[in-house]
């Protein structure tokens, strides 16, 4: 009851605040226009285009963040880690790809840091143009990936790409780099994921063998084996290990 009684002093409250909001009165909120009109010169309407291109790569963010970084590579191996250990959703999705997210940043640093100054800066300042700050922006980009891809990746794209071969690696055309560069962290990925499985597969049997031989077979070898691991894991302080050997193999 008390409740209902709440809700009628402020159901009366907004219906005496929306005509005056309806009928345009002063009630210091601030107004929208969204209009359509024609453009009396061709500045205005490359203008727009502008904004739209630049609304567009605003909304691929997410999907260049995980195609032109090794962002790709390091969730996929701390996705194989919970998975090893056998914690379920411990740690939760939210952490490994905050976690992810800033290991990105912090491996990306000077690539970003090269960006800002040999493009982002001299744009801001007019010193050059939109066209030319792109391409010094994908350049460094573009010597990450191929530092990080092999050889091979890249000639499998590179013979199937439409045009003429190019003389050399840097004269690689990004769609021929990027998914090069992808299926080369995935590897690298599975190759780590493989090696994190080992010693919670020779926990799991060990712990296995000891239950069989005592006779308990109906007792679920991975419910005891999984505080071993997670034992295991934390003596060899594996969360140092695991960005060590992360940031060594993209230094």
């Amino acid at each position: 009851m008390r409740a209902k009684h709440l809700f009628i002093p402020l159901l009366l409250t907004a219906l005496a605040v929306l005509p005056a909001v309806g009928l345009g009165q002063d009630s210091g909120l601030p107004a929208l226009n969204l209009t359509v009109e024609n453009v009396s010169n061709p500045e205005q309407l490359t203008t727009t285009i502008q904004i739209v291109i630049l609304i567009t790569i605003l909304s691929l963010a997410p999907s260049i963040l995980v195609m032109m970084t090794c962002f790709t590579r390091i969730v996929v191996i701390f996705h194989f880690l919970r998975q090893a250990i056998g914690t379920q959703n411990t740690p939760s999705n939210q952490i490994l790809i905050s976690l992810s997210l800033f290991l990105t940043f912090f491996v990306m640093s000077p690539v970003l840091t090269e960006i800002n100054e040999n493009a982002l800066q001299p744009y801001l300042d007019d010193q050059i143009e939109q066209q030319e700050a792109l391409e010094l922006a994908l350049t460094p980009i573009k010597h990450f990936m191929i530092s990080h891809t092999r050889e091979k990746d890249l000639n499998l794209f590179a013979e199937y790409f439409p045009g003429e071969r190019p003389q050399s690696v840097a004269d690689l055309s990004m769609m021929v780099v990027i998914p090069g560069f992808l299926i080369n962290e995935l590897r690298i990925a599975f190759q780590i994921g493989f090696m994190l499985y080992l010693p919670m597969l020779l926990v799991d049997m060990v712990v296995a063998a000891v239950l069989m031989s005592m006779g308990m077979m109906m007792l679920p070898p991975v419910m005891i084996s999984m505080p071993f691991k997670i034992l295991l894991f934390v003596l060899v302080d594996g969360w140092y290990l695991v960005v060590e050997s992360i940031i060594d193999g993209l230094a």
